[in-house]
């Protein structure tokens, strides 16, 4: 196996990976909360850890992947209190919330397989375990981590502090200081301390989504699921869990002392999160109603877009920043990704019609090893993506008859966009269509025209037909061993 690190929020430093069991992985990563259209939010985690998904593929491991959705438990505002997101939008449309959860969950993944997100192993939806939620709320309360009041049940923050000492471990926050700064809620007065979490929360009449047990009829609290279902699936320690930094606090942190009281441990080895999609410096997100959905950016059709943007070139805007830093949306930086995606695309067809030589005048064997380090150095995605326009300069440079490669120079060369564009980063050519041989066909006997009348010194003929071309944005080359085309 590659050597590979990975950041380790929970230990805030680059660590060696070391699966539990040689040559399996298991990695659990929170998914959608299905109440509406996807957006750019919700495809950087989905893209970032599909890419751990297949790094670790490729390199040999066999991973378990779960994601869930989320389709119950999951109130406004991420607080004990309050609506049920999916029920709010049921009662709003007029519609059972299965039905707005199901039809959420296919725009999901609608919008995935347009980016080329790979499917997980295990999608398991929050509403098909209540009975594993309710088996994990009675042992937090047998193990004297948990109390019932009024019908809900809630974790014990402080008990578990005293005994433990772990809460906070994840995200930083102090106890002392969240009983300063935790505003008041209906319902607060049920609590032991504002900090306390639900495990189970007795529904009141008009909440729709419901099941019986042993304490009340209600529902699971929000941070219940992912322990219960990661367990189920993973085991009661597994490698990786991932998430965007919002859920550090208080989901994931949550996690970890659910898990912790009835274990004895938190859920995993690593923890790993992506930052956040900013638009004007804010987060994007449903909640603070700044978002374009993921369909917007495909039409074209928000207010904020000056032109539609194609899944590739999202997919290419996300992978281009690390992803742990924070990517920030303007229309100037799309069109940067767009060309910059365009640029290689365009690199790898004009590698399939290079010229090979006996000899080659420049060296591309240190390459692959380059694209190896960036990944193995917490899936530095920037850094592969800067090799690949050193890539692209060199068969350039090649083509306009400035240097040579062999053969095996220009197998090696395809083998990495193989590999390292396509496989790993998931990128696809989106010229490559099933009209593809028929314009290439078109665009080949226009050319052949085009050098028949240059043939025949008929400029006017030759001119006109490359500047028709460029009008619909079709840039022809003139080169030594005849023409060559491409889209703008």
């Amino acid at each position: 196996m590659q050597p590979l690190l990975i950041y380790n929020t929970l230990s805030h430093q680059k660590e060696l990976f070391t699966p539990i069991t040689p040559d399996h992985v298991g990695m659990y990563v929170c998914g959608p909360t299905v109440y509406g259209d996807g957006h750019l939010g919700h495809a950087r985690p989905a893209i970032t850890f599909d890419v751990v998904f297949r790094y670790l593929s490729h390199i040999g491991y066999k991973v378990r992947y779960v994601r869930n959705i989320t389709d119950v438990g999951h109130l406004e505002h991420d607080a004990d209190e309050g609506e049920d997101k999916i029920a709010k939008k049921a009662r709003l449309e007029q519609l059972e919330p299965m039905e707005v959860a199901q039809y959420y969950t296919n725009r999901y993944h609608t919008a995935m397989d347009a980016l080329n997100v790979l499917r997980p192993s295990i999608e398991p939806h929050a509403s098909g375990h209540i009975i594993e939620q309710i088996e994990l709320v009675q042992k937090i309360l047998d193990a004297g981590f948990a109390y019932e009041s009024n019908g809900s049940v809630y974790f014990d923050v402080r008990k578990y502090q005293e005994a433990t000492g772990k809460y906070g471990c994840l995200s930083g926050r102090v106890i002392d200081e969240m009983l300063s700064t935790t505003r008041a809620l209906d319902g607060q007065e049920e609590k032991h301390f504002t900090g306390d979490f639900a495990l189970w929360k007795k529904a009141a009449p008009e909440h729709i989504m419901r099941w019986n047990s042993p304490w009340s009829v209600g529902f699971p609290g929000w941070h219940t699921e992912c322990t219960a279902m990661g367990t189920k699936y993973l085991g009661e320690t597994f490698d990786i869990h991932g998430g965007g930094m919002d859920l550090i606090f208080p989901h994931h942190e949550s996690e970890i002392a659910q898990q912790t009281a009835v274990c004895g441990h938190g859920p995993c080895k690593y923890w790993m999160h992506n930052n956040m999609i900013t638009i004007n410096g804010q987060k994007m997100g449903k909640s603070l109603g700044n978002f374009i959905t993921l369909d917007e950016f495909f039409t074209g059709s928000h207010k904020l877009l000056q032109q539609a943007y194609s899944p590739m070139t999202i997919r290419f805007f996300i992978l281009q920043a690390h992803y742990r830093s924070t990517v920030d949306f303007s229309n100037e930086a799309l069109q940067a990704a767009e060309k910059g995606y365009t640029r290689l695309m365009q690199a790898y067809k004009t590698l399939g019609s290079l010229q090979a030589s006996k000899t080659s005048s420049v060296s591309v064997a240190e390459f692959r090893q380059q694209c190896y380090d960036a990944m193995n150095d917490d899936l530095n995605t920037p850094i592969v993506i800067s090799h690949f326009f050193d890539i692209a300069k060199l068969i350039n440079t090649v083509n306009d008859h400035k240097a040579t490669l062999t053969q095996a120079d220009i197998d090696e060369l395809k083998g990495l966009f193989d590999v390292f564009l396509f496989e790993v980063l998931g990128l696809k050519n989106e010229s490559t269509t099933d009209n593809t041989a028929l314009i290439d066909g078109l665009m080949q006997m226009i050319l052949e025209v085009r050098a028949t009348a240059k043939a025949n010194k008929d400029w006017a003929t030759s001119d006109k037909i490359r500047d028709n071309l460029a009008a619909v944005g079709i840039s022809v080359k003139d080169g030594k061993d005849g023409a060559t085309w491409e889209l703008k």
